[in-house]
C-alpha cells in the first residue's frame, strides 16, 4: 500500500492509476485496514470516475474486477463516507453508460447488495438522508435491468421502507424524488403493485400531483409516471375508480392544458394521460371515464393540440384512450369464418383448425359474450417514454439460447428407401444424354410461337420506355383503325368470347398486325368505341365439355392481345351472377358495364400527339404474357368457389408503367377530407382467381365499408384484397374503408398506396397497375375480434385501411389490390412460355410436378442448368457435380411480390446473355416457384386450404395436409442423403412493415450475442460465410439493404423453412429474402414505391450475386473473367435512370406508431414477439471475413 503512495501520480497513466487504486482498495478489504485509507482511495476513484470516461470504461470492461472490488467494499465497510463515495462512483458508472453498465452491475450481484444496504440503513436512527438519496437513485437505475428485482425487493422488505420514507417526507422533495422513481420500478411487478396499493400508495400519489404549478414539475412528472405504473394493476385501478380519481385526473389534465401555454410541461400532461390510459384498461374505468365526460374533454383538448406538432404524443395517447373507451361493435357478419369451406382429408388433433372444426354450429364467433375486456391490447399499446429505460430482456425471450439447439444437426427424417421416391425428380444426376444433340453452341433466338422475336434481356428496374404514359408494350406492333359504327354508339358493351374460332376475312388479326413492318401508330383515335363495346365480363361459363368441372362451353376468340384489340360485332351480355354482396343498398354482381373510351373531337390533337410520341423507337422486348394461353390454363385451375370469371388485369397482363411512383408524403395535421354527397352506386366483384372481398356496405353516397374474407378453414388472416369496381363517375372522390384488417401496423401509414388497374387505360395501351389513393390511413377501429379469432385473447381490435380514389373514366371497370397480383395461372403461363422458347441445346430445362395440392392443383418444380458440352465422360462429370441452389417462393399467398422476384430470377436464368450461361454452367437450380398454389388461387392471405401457415410446418409436415412442404423438404432430404447438399437455399417472401429488400439468415454466434451473453458468444467458432451473399447483394442490388438483414434464430421461427433447412438439412446459407410491399428508404430508389420492374430486377440481381458467390467460394475452379462479371452487372444497370426525388426525404423507416409494432422475421406474423433491433449491430472481424470465403469452399465438394 505504501509503495503505491510513493509513486508520483504524474508518472502513471490513467489506466495504471485506476488499476492501482482498485488493487489498493482490494488489499484494504482483505487486511481490514483503517477506514481513513479506504475513504481516501474511494475519493480518488470517485474523482477519476467523475472526470474521465476512460476510467468508467476501464472499470466496467470485460474481465475487469473493478465492480467486484467496489461491491465487496460496499458490503463490508462500516464507514459512512466510504459507503457514500462508492455509491457516488456507482451512480457515475451507470448514469454515463446507459443500460449496458447497469446490466453489468446487476450481473455482479449489485441489486442484492444495495437492497441489503437499504435495509441496514433504514434501521439506523436518525436516518441519513444523503445515504437514502444515493441508494434509491442507484436502485432506480439498475432495477429495470434485473428481471427478479421486484421479487428481491419484496423479500428484503424494501417496499415499505421506500413507501414510508415518502409518507414521512412529503415536503422533502430531494428525498422523495428518488423514492418515487424506485416505487415506479417496484410497481412493474404486479404483486408489488397490489401490495403497495393496499398500503395506500394510490392515495399518496394524489397528494403529490395536483393542478398547474410552476414549482416541483420534476416531482410531479415522476409521481404521474409512478401512478400510471401502479394503475396497470386491476386492483389499484378499481381502487382509483371507487375513490373518484378518474374525474380528478380529467380535471387536473384540463387545468394543465389551459395553463401550459408554452407547452413546456408536455411530459406532465402526457403523464396524466398515461394514468388515464392505465385506469381505462378495466371496464369500470372506461365507464367512469365516459360518465365523467372524458370523451368530449379529450376530443376538445386534442383538437386544440393538433396545430402544434410537438404535442403529437398527447393527441396519440388521447386517441388511444378514446378508441379504447368507445363501445366495441361486432363485425356485420353472421360468422367470421371464411365464406368458403373445404373438407380436409385429415382433421388435425390440436391447433386452431381443430378448434374451428369442434365449434358447435350455434356458437356466435363474431364477438365475445362478455364485454369485460380487461387488459385490452396491453401488449400492443405498451409504450415507453425513454428507449434507454426499455427492458430489452423481454424482447430477447424469443431468441434461442440453447447452444445445442442452435448447432445444426443433420437429421435424416426419412430413410433412404423412403427418399428414393424423389429419384425421378433428379434425372440430371443419372442422364447420359445419349439421345441429345449437343453439338451446336449457338444461342437459339428467343421465340414465342412466331409472334415476337428478340433476345431475352435482363429485367432492369431503372429502364424507362420512350415517351409518356401512352407508350405501348415493347415489341408490340399496333397499326389498326376500326371504323366506328354509329348505330351501335349507345349500346352497352358485350362479353368477350374466348374459345378459338376463325375471324372474318375483313378483321385484322394480331398476327397480321405483327407481320406489318411499320412500327408506328396511325394518328387518330387509336382504339375505337366499338373495341371497348366488345368487352365485358371475361367469363369461363359455357366452355366445351373437355374443360374442368364447373366450366361450360361456347366462347369465341376475337384474338385480343394486351394492346391490340380488334372486333367487328358486339355480343350479348352475360347474365348477372345474382350474388348479393351489399347491405344498405342492394347491388348485384355480374355484368359490369364498360362504355367506350372517350374520344371527343376537341381532344383529337392531344390524343394524336401523345400516341405518336409514345411510338418512338420502342425496342423489341418479348413478353411472357399470352392472353389465350392464360384462359386455357385457367380452365384447368381448381378453386374452392369454382370461379367462372377472369379478372381483366390477369387476362390483359401488366407491364411496369414508364414513370416513377414516389412514396406518398402524408400531409401533417389533416384528419379527413369531406366526401361530396353525390354519386351512383358502385358495383363490386371478387369472383375470380386470387380475388378477396366478402361484403360491401354503403355508409354514405360514395363511401363504402369493405369486409375481407378470412383464409379458408380459418377465421382470421384478413389483409390481402383484390376486387373489381364498376359503375363509377369521373372527378368524384370515392372513399373505401377496409374494416377488418388484423396487422397492428402497416406501411400504408408510411407512404404506401394501394394498386389500381383501369380496363379503359389498358385499352388505351396502358395495361399497368398503378399506385393510387389519397388520405390513406391505417388505424385501429371499434370493431372487436372474438376470443376465438384472437387465439383466446379478448377484445382484440380490427384495423381499417382507408383511402380516397378519383376514377379517370366514366363507367370504367377498375381493380384494386393490396399488391401487384400474380396468380397461379399466371405462373403456369410463364413457365409454359419459358419452356417453349428455350434453346434445348444450350439450356437444360425441366418442369416436373412436385405433388398435387389438397384441391388437386399441381405444384410445379423447375430444374434449370446448362446442357453438358457433350456426352463425354468428363463433360458429364462436370455437369453432374455442379452444386445445387434450391429456391422457393410464395408460401404466403398475400406476398405476391415474392412471385415477381421469382419471375425475375426465372427469366434471368433462361436468358441468352453470356453471364446467365455461366451461371447455368456453375449451378443446378431446383426451384419451387409457388409453395402454396391453393392459397394463391383462393385469395388467401397467409394459409393453405388446411387453414395453417405452411411456413410453420417444416419441422413435421403432414403429407396429407401439407403436401407441398412435405415433398419440398423431401427433395432437400434426398439431396442431403446423396451428399449433394445445396450451396444456397433461399425462400422468397414479402414484408408488409419494413422498407427495402433484405435477408434473414441463421448464425449461432449472432444469436448468442443478442442474448447479451457476450462471454458465451466469444466461445462460439463459426464460419461467417452466411454473410457473403447478402453483402454481395448489398453492393450490386440497389433495393437491397444490408443493415436490415438479421441472422438471429428465434424460437418462434424454429419450424420455418429457413431454420429447418439450416438446422436439419445442414445448409449454412439458408435464407429468407424479404421484399418490401412499400418502397425503399435508401440507395437509388430512396423515396420511391417499389414496382414489378424493381422486383424482377431484384430476382435477376440475386442470380448475379450467386455468380459472384461462386467466384468467391471457388476461385481456383472458376475461370470466368472478372471483366465478364462486371459486364454482366453493367448489363443490368445500363439503363437504370431512377433517381431519388428531391422533394421527398424519408429520414427513418417508420416513426413510432400508436401501437407497438412487431417487426419480426418471416413476413412478420402478428403472433410473433418483437425482437430487439438486431440488424446491422454484429459485424464479423476481418479475420472472420477471410475465413468465410476460404472455408466455404468445402460446400462445393
Amino acid at each position: 500500500m505504501s509503495k503505491l503512495k510513493v509513486i508520483p501520480e504524474k508518472s502513471l497513466t490513467n489506466n495504471s492509476r485506476i488499476v492501482g487504486l482498485l488493487a489498493q482498495l482490494e488489499k484494504i478489504n482483505t487486511e481490514s485496514t483503517e477506514s481513513d485509507t479506504a475513504r481516501y482511495v474511494t475519493s480518488k476513484i470517485l474523482h477519476l470516475a467523475q472526470s474521465q470516461e476512460k476510467t468508467r470504461r476501464e472499470m466496467t470492461a470485460k474481465g475487469s474486477t473493478g465492480m467486484e472490488v467496489l461491491l465487496s467494499t460496499l458490503e463490508n465497510t462500516k464507514d459512512l463516507q466510504t459507503t457514500l463515495n462508492i455509491l457516488s462512483i456507482l451512480v457515475e458508472l451507470v448514469s454515463a453508460g446507459g443500460g449496458r453498465r447497469a446490466s453489468f452491475l446487476v450481473s455482479k450481484g449489485g441489486s442484492q447488495i444495495l437492497l441489503q444496504l437499504l435495509m441496514n440503513a433504514s434501521k439506523e436512527s436518525p436516518l441519513n438522508e444523503e445515504l437514502m438519496v444515493q441508494i434509491h437513485s442507484i436502485l432506480a437505475k439498475i432495477g429495470p435491468k434485473d428481471k427478479k428485482f421486484g421479487v428481491k425487493a419484496r423479500i428484503n422488505g424494501a417496499l415499505n421502507i421506500t413507501l414510508n420514507l415518502v409518507k414521512q417526507n412529503l415536503q422533502n422533495h430531494r428525498l422523495v424524488l428518488p423514492c418515487l422513481q424506485l416505487l415506479r420500478v417496484y410497481s412493474a411487478n404486479s404483486v408489488n403493485s397490489v401490495s403497495l396499493g393496499k398500503n395506500g400508495v394510490v392515495e399518496l400519489m394524489f397528494k403529490i400531483i395536483g393542478p398547474f404549478s410552476k414549482k416541483n414539475s420534476n416531482l410531479m412528472k415522476v409521481a404521474l409516471d409512478t401512478l400510471a405504473a401502479l394503475l396497470k394493476s386491476k386492483t389499484n385501478a378499481r381502487r382509483a375508480v371507487d375513490r373518484g380519481y378518474v374525474q380528478v385526473l380529467l380535471t387536473i389534465y384540463v387545468d394543465w392544458h389551459r395553463h401550459d401555454n408554452r407547452h413546456r410541461n408536455m411530459l406532465i400532461r402526457k403523464g396524466i394521460l398515461q394514468s388515464l390510459k392505465s385506469v381505462t384498461n378495466i371496464k369500470l374505468g372506461r365507464k367512469a371515464f365516459i360518465d365523467a365526460n372524458g370523451m368530449k374533454i379529450l376530443y376538445n383538448t386534442s383538437q386544440e393540440c393538433l396545430a402544434v406538432r410537438t404535442l403529437d404524443p398527447l393527441v396519440n395517447t388521447s386517441s388511444l384512450i378514446m378508441r379504447k373507451c368507445f363501445p366495441k361493435n361486432r363485425l356485420p357478419l353472421p360468422t367470421i369464418k371464411s365464406s368458403f369451406h373445404f373438407q380436409l382429408p385429415v382433421i388435425p388433433v390440436t391447433g386452431p383448425v381443430a378448434q374451428l372444426y369442434s365449434l358447435p354450429p350455434e356458437v356466435d364467433d363474431v364477438v365475445d359474450e362478455s364485454d369485460d375486456n380487461d387488459d385490452i391490447d396491453l401488449e400492443a399499446e405498451n409504450e415507453t417514454e425513454n428507449e434507454d429505460e426499455l427492458d430489452h430482456n423481454f424482447k430477447n425471450d424469443d431468441i434461442e439460447t440453447d447452444i445445442n439447439k442452435l448447432k445444426p444437426q443433420q437429421e435424416p427424417g426419412r430413410t433412404i428407401e423412403e427418399l428414393k421416391m424423389y429419384e425421378h425428380l433428379f434425372p440430371e444426376l443419372v442422364d447420359d444424354f445419349q439421345g441429345y444433340d449437343l453439338i451446336s453452341k449457338e444461342p437459339k433466338p428467343f421465340v414465342f410461337e412466331g409472334k415476337v422475336r428478340g433476345p431475352i434481356v435482363v429485367p432492369t428496374a431503372g429502364e424507362e420506355a420512350s415517351g409518356n404514359s401512352g407508350s405501348l408494350r415493347k415489341g408490340m406492333v399496333m397499326k389498326t383503325t376500326v371504323s366506328p359504327k354509329g348505330d351501335e354508339g349507345n349500346e352497352k358493351p358485350a362479353s368477350v368470347d374466348l374459345a378459338k374460332e376463325d375471324i372474318k376475312d375483313n378483321d385484322r388479326t394480331f398476327q397480321q398486325q405483327l407481320d406489318d413492318q411499320n412500327r408506328t401508330i396511325s394518328s387518330g383515335h387509336g382504339l375505337n368505341n366499338d373495341i371497348v363495346k366488345a368487352l365485358d365480363r371475361i367469363t369461363l361459363q359455357n366452355f366445351p365439355s373437355q374443360t374442368a368441372p364447373g366450366f361450360t362451353a361456347g366462347m369465341k376468340d376475337y384474338g385480343l392481345p394486351v394492346t391490340v384489340l380488334t372486333c367487328t360485332k358486339a355480343c350479348s351480355h352475360v347474365a348477372a351472377c345474382g350474388n348479393v354482396l351489399f347491405e344498405g343498398r342492394t347491388v348485384q354482381l355480374g355484368k359490369l358495364c364498360c362504355t367506350g373510351v372517350e374520344t371527343e373531337d376537341d381532344e383529337d390533337t392531344e390524343s394524336t400527339s401523345s400516341v405518336e410520341q409514345a411510338s418512338v423507337e420502342v425496342p423489341d422486348v418479348p413478353t411472357l404474357h399470352d392472353s389465350d394461353l392464360y384462359i386455357e390454363i385457367v380452365k384447368s385451375t381448381k378453386s374452392v368457389p369454382e370461379y367462372s370469371e377472369v379478372a381483366y388485369p390477369d387476362y390483359f397482363g401488366h407491364i411496369p408503367p414508364p414513370f416513377k411512383e414516389p412514396i406518398l408524403e402524408r400531409p401533417y395535421g389533416v384528419q379527413s377530407y369531406t366526401i361530396p354527397e353525390e354519386a351512383d352506386v358502385l358495383k363490386f366483384n371478387s369472383k375470380f382467381e386470387s380475388g378477396n372481398l366478402r361484403k360491401v356496405i354503403q355508409i354514405r353516397k360514395n363511401e363504402y365499408d369493405l369486409i375481407l374474407n378470412s383464409d379458408i378453414n380459418s377465421n382470421h388472416y384478413h389483409q390481402w384484397f383484390y376486387f373489381e369496381v364498376s359503375g363509377m363517375r369521373p372527378s368524384i372522390a370515392y372513399r373505401f374503408n377496409i374494416i377488418n384488417c388484423e396487422k397492428s401496423n402497416s406501411q400504408f401509414n408510411y407512404g404506401m398506396q394501394p394498386l389500381m388497374y383501369s380496363v379503359q387505360e389498358a385499352l388505351n395501351a396502358r395495361p399497368w397497375w398503378i399506385r393510387v389513393g389519397t388520405d390513406i390511413c391505417y388505424y385501429k377501429n371499434h370493431f372487436s375480434r372474438s376470443s376465438i379469432a384472437a387465439g383466446g385473447q379478448k377484445g382484440k381490435s380490427y384495423y381499417t385501411i382507408t383511402f380516397t380514389v378519383n376514377f379517370p373514366h366514366k363507367d370504367d371497370v377498375c381493380y384494386f389490390a393490396y399488391h401487384y397480383p400474380y396468380t397461379y395461372s399466371t405462373l403456369q403461363m410463364h413457365l409454359q412460355k419459358l419452356e417453349s422458347a428455350h434453346n434445348p441445346q444450350q439450356i437444360y430445362f425441366r418442369k416436373d410436378v412436385l405433388c398435387e395440392t389438397l384441391s388437386g392443383n399441381s405444384c410445379p418444380l423447375v430444374t434449370i442448368t446448362a446442357m453438358p458440352e457433350s456426352n463425354y465422360y468428363e463433360h458429364l462429370c462436370q455437369f453432374r457435380n455442379r452444386p445445387y441452389v434450391f429456391l422457393s417462393a410464395r408460401v404466403h399467398p398475400g406476398e405476391t411480390n415474392a412471385s415477381w422476384v421469382m419471375k425475375g430470377t426465372l427469366e434471368y436464368l433462361m436468358s441468352n446473355n453470356p453471364t446467365a450461361q455461366s451461371l447455368r454452367e456453375s449451378y443446378i437450380f431446383k426451384i419451387v416457384p409457388m409453395l402454396n398454389p391453393d392459397g394463391v388461387i383462393n385469395g388467401n392471405h397467409r394459409c393453405s386450404l388446411s387453414g395453417e401457415d405452411l411456413n410453420r410446418q417444416w419441422q413435421s409436415p403432414n403429407p396429407d395436409l401439407h403436401p407441398t412442404i412435405y415433398h419440398a423438404k423431401g427433395l432437400l432430404q434426398y439431396l442431403a442423403a446423396v451428399k449433394r447438399l445445396p450451396l444456397v437455399y433461399c425462400d422468397y417472401h414479402g414484408h408488409s412493415r419494413k422498407k427495402n429488400v433484405f435477408m434473414y439468415g441463421c448464425s449461432i454466434k449472432e444469436t448468442v450475442w443478442h442474448t447479451n451473453d457476450n462471454a458465451a458468444s466469444c466461445d462460439v467458432v463459426e464460419d461467417v460465410g452466411y454473410r457473403t451473399l447478402p453483402k454481395i447483394l448489398s453492393h450490386i442490388a440497389p433495393a437491397f439493404c444490408m443493415s436490415s438483414c438479421s441472422f438471429v434464430v428465434e424460437k418462434s421461427k424454429e419450424s420455418t423453412a429457413r431454420v429447418v433447412v439450416w438446422r436439419e438439412i445442414g445448409v449454412q446459407r439458408s435464407y429468407t429474402m424479404e421484399s418490401t410491399l412499400c418502397g425503399c428508404d435508401q440507395g437509388k430508389y430512396k423515396g420511391l414505391q417499389i414496382g414489378t420492374r424493381e422486383l424482377e430486377e431484384m430476382g435477376a440481381k440475386f442470380c448475379v450475386g450467386l455468380l459472384r458467390l461462386k467466384r468467391l467460394t471457388s476461385p481456383l475452379e472458376y475461370n470466368l473473367p472478372s471483366s465478364l462479371l462486371d459486364f454482366e452487372n453493367d448489363l443490368i444497370e445500363s439503363s437504370c435512370k431512377v433517381t431519388s426525388p428531391t422533394t421527398y426525404v424519408l429520414d427513418e423507416d417508420e416513426p413510432r406508431f400508436l401501437e407497438e409494432v412487431d417487426y419480426s422475421a418471416e413476413s412478420n406474423d402478428d403472433l410473433d414477439i418483437e425482437l430487439a433491433e438486431n440488424t446491422g449491430d454484429y459485424e464479423p472481424s476481418a479475420q472472420e471475413e477471410v475465413l468465410s470465403d476460404s472455408e466455404s469452399r468445402t460446400y462445393l465438394s
